[in-house]
């Protein structure tokens, strides 16, 4: 690998661990509003006296069908197909160890944060935390933006060509975090700032997997 190319994965690799640092950081604000019953937590409970609509029949189903985009078995389920045929495409193993990792990641982190902070879930009519309950920061938000992100990041690292060259295609992923979150707030089953950390903390583990990605080169993946 020529130093050129080395120096150019080391500069991706410190924008990316800079750009996680402040995912995180946004995810520490957040859950500082929500500890100390700050703006966000006013927010929270704002949001929650609006009316809700209430849907029926099919329009339950579409949104129970969006609401399954985030979550846990089904995202794992799909990144790791998708990145277990990307592997026997590209004869490496990469893409299906990126995404175990960012399972391990993604399940250690954020189930410990749901297990310390102890929040009720909105439903129930209570905000309460440190009682046993796991509504912060939202699985479905991190589990959306990090799952579908890394399949989004796997596709265009692997192929870099249309429709998937650049980063156009990781707006689906966007796409489909932001979906999962309105259908969260329109069912009442997370607060508001569960989602937000939830999304913040999810981009900052995806930054991170990425940053691990461009530390270390692989003879199988395209510079």
């Amino acid at each position: 690998m020529s130093e050129l190319v080395v120096s150019q994965r080391r500069s991706e690799m410190r924008a990316a661990l800079r750009w996680s640092a402040l995912f995180f950081l946004g995810f520490l604000v957040v859950t500082q509003q929500v500890l100390s019953r700050g703006y966000l937590y006013r927010l929270d409970h704002t949001i929650k006296g609006l009316r809700h609509h209430t849907f029926k029949g099919m329009s339950s189903h579409a949104l129970l069908a969006v609401d399954d985009m985030g979550l846990r078995w089904f995202t794992a389920t799909v990144l790791l197909v998708a990145a277990a045929f990307i592997g026997w495409r590209f004869r490496s193993f990469r893409p299906f160890n990126l995404s175990l990792l960012s399972l391990v990641f993604l399940n250690g982190v954020v189930g410990v944060c749901k297990l310390v902070i102890g929040r009720t879930k909105p439903r129930l009519q209570i905000d309460q935390l440190h009682s046993g309950g796991l509504s912060f920061p939202s699985g479905h938000a991190s589990n959306a933006l990090l799952s579908w992100g890394l399949l989004a990041y796997l596709i265009y690292r692997y192929t870099q060509r249309e429709p998937f060259h650049g980063i156009r295609v990781m707006w689906l992923a966007l796409l489909i975090t932001f979906s999962v979150c309105v259908v969260s707030l329109i069912r009442d089953t997370h607060w508001f700032s569960d989602l937000l950390g939830g999304a913040f903390l999810g981009a900052s583990l995806l930054v991170l997997i990425i940053a691990i990605d461009r530390f270390i080169p692989s003879k199988k993946q395209p510079s």
